[in-house]
This record gives structure tokens, sequence and C-alpha cells, in this order.
């Protein structure tokens, strides 16, 4: 892996490939508008993505269901944190829906909060809300980004039974996030989060659905080895992972762990291309790549499309 080095740029002041314009005009004051009307959240906002200002004047947006607070503390993110999740919506699904046909999405990303204090981490509602958006726009392709689907003794369902239930929704794409290297998974996330876990809901996903598009994300600058990403994206791969993006770990608050390290754009370039070579269909890499990522999503939509275009010759063909 010595040909992914290239000159590190230490923490401290950004450099000047992750400074971005902060989001404005029209179209971006629409969509707050919209969001703010039907009291929906965006992970853009909630998770202080650099890329919202790009994304959101493009006409795209990533909703997050299941409320604003999350009963896991990731000591990377910035959406709020408690025990108790907020009360649940139950309109969130039709609202979100409503939301995608004004905005006149082609592809949209539904991700969440985990809600480990909800019986079945509130699987049903994703799977509801997907439903919504497909009734509403059945052109609309749909990723799930959702959580690991942890079973506790709060929660009625098994793990693979929650992840049955996603599934029953019709999602186009099941994507969980890694987020990090096996070695500093305690350190960055969720002490009821797991590195081996996060794997297995993947593959299970697969093996529930064989067809089905598998994705997952990792962030750089945490302190990670060129060695332990390689070995997260061979472990990627032996669960049947098709997608991933790797992004820049940016400090949200002093509160959250700091940078270690700004990987440079050539690193990252130099990663997609090593990533390419494992066999993933689809690989992001940059600094401002984030798991909900414009040029994963068009590549997606790409080539789900054609995917649904085969399946439709075929059956005519065989009627």
């Amino acid at each position: 892996m010595s040909s992914i080095h290239n000159k590190r740029i230490t923490p401290g002041q950004k450099p000047d490939w992750l400074k971005v314009p902060l989001p404005s005009g029209p179209t971006v004051a629409n969509i707050e508008k919209l969001l703010r009307e039907r009291n929906l959240h965006t992970v853009c906002e909630e998770a202080k993505c650099p890329n919202m200002g790009e994304c959101w004047a493009g006409g795209t947006a990533t909703f997050m269901v299941l409320g604003d607070t999350c009963t896991r503390g990731c000591r990377f993110c910035a959406v709020k944190t408690h025990s108790q999740g907020t009360p649940v919506d139950a309109d969130e699904p039709e609202k979100v829906a409503e939301a995608c046909q004004a905005l006149g999405l082609k592809y949209v990303v539904l991700t969440m909060v985990d809600r480990d204090d909800l019986p079945d981490g509130g699987a049903a509602h994703v799977a509801a809300t997907i439903r919504a958006i497909k009734r509403r726009s059945p052109e609309l392709l749909v990723e799930a980004l959702v959580g690991d689907w942890l079973a506790t003794e709060r929660q009625t369902l098994t793990t693979e039974r929650m992840i049955a239930t996603v599934l029953e929704g019709g999602p186009d794409v099941y994507a969980h996030n890694v987020e990090t290297v096996l070695r500093l998974t305690p350190r960055v996330r969720d002490h009821r989060c797991s590195y081996a876990r996060s794997l297995d809901t993947l593959r299970t996903a697969k093996r529930l659905q064989p067809g089905l598009v598998t994705k997952s994300s990792i962030m750089l600058g945490l302190g990670e080895s060129e060695r332990e990403v390689e070995q997260a994206m061979d472990d990627l791969r032996e669960y049947g992972v098709d997608v991933v993006t790797f992004g820049q770990y940016l400090r949200p608050t002093l509160l959250h762990l700091p940078v270690r390290e700004h990987v440079t754009p050539a690193r990252f370039k130099a990663l997609e291309e090593r990533a390419m070579t494992k066999g993933f269909l689809y690989v992001a890499a940059g600094p401002l790549v984030r798991s909900s990522y414009k040029a994963a999503e068009f590549y997606l939509a790409g080539m789900l499309r054609q995917r649904q275009a085969i399946a439709a010759a075929s059956q005519g063909i065989q009627s």
C-alpha cells in the first residue's frame, strides 16, 4: 500500500480542499421552508454535512426519519443523543413522500437515527416510509441507510426480522456504514456498535434478498493505518458489499473526536483505484465524499434503472 502514501496534511487549519461555501440561494430557502412546514429532518443539517450547500442548491436532500435524537452516542456524530428518542410521528412516512414528490427527486436516501428504545428498532416505520415514497413516486429510487438493528431486551424482534421488515418496504439499495476500521471502532462508535455486527447486517440483507445492492462507508483521518483500510475493504467484499465510499472525518464540535490527519485528494484517488481492483461495483473517495454522495447516487441510479429495463425486457420475451 506504499503507493497510496502522498504528502500528509497534519491537523489544524483546514486545507483549501475542505473549504466549501455556506448554503444559500432560493432553492435552499425553498427546501428549508418545505422541511420546516412538515417538521422533517435531514441528515444534511443534523450531521453538519459539508456538501449541504451544493446538494441543496441542486435540489437534493437526505431525509432522516424517527426523529432528530439518536439512542447511540458515537464520538464522531453531531446528531443529538439520549437514551430515549422523540415520539414517533405516525404521519412522517406520508410527509417524507410528499416532500420527495414536491422536490421532484429521482433518487432519495432515507436514513434514520438509532432507536434502541423501540420494540422493532423503528424498522416498520422505515419500511412504511419507503412504501409511501414508492406509492407517490413509483419511479423514484430509494436507498435505505439504516442502523445495525441491535436486538436488545427492549426489542421484540430478532435482528434478522428487523432487517427483513425494512426489505419488505422495497428499498433499491440497502446501506449501513461500518464508519471506521476494526481497531478504532470502540473509540469512534458507541459501545453498543460492533464492526462484526455491522458486517453481519450487510451480509444478512444480501442473504435475504440476493439481488439487492448493498453499500457502506468509511471515514478517514481518525488514525487508521493503510493496512487497516485495506483490511476493511477486504472485509466488505467478503461480506458481499457492492458499493463503498471513503471520506474525510471532520470534527463537528470540540466535544467530538479530534481529526488526526487531513487526507490529501491524491491519496483518496489512489485509494479509490485500489478499491476498484477488489471488485466493488462502484467506489467514491474524496475529502468531501459522504455515505450519501451524489456521484455514488448517480451511478447507482443508472445501474438500477438498467437492471429494471433488462428485467422488463426479459418479462416481455417470456410472455
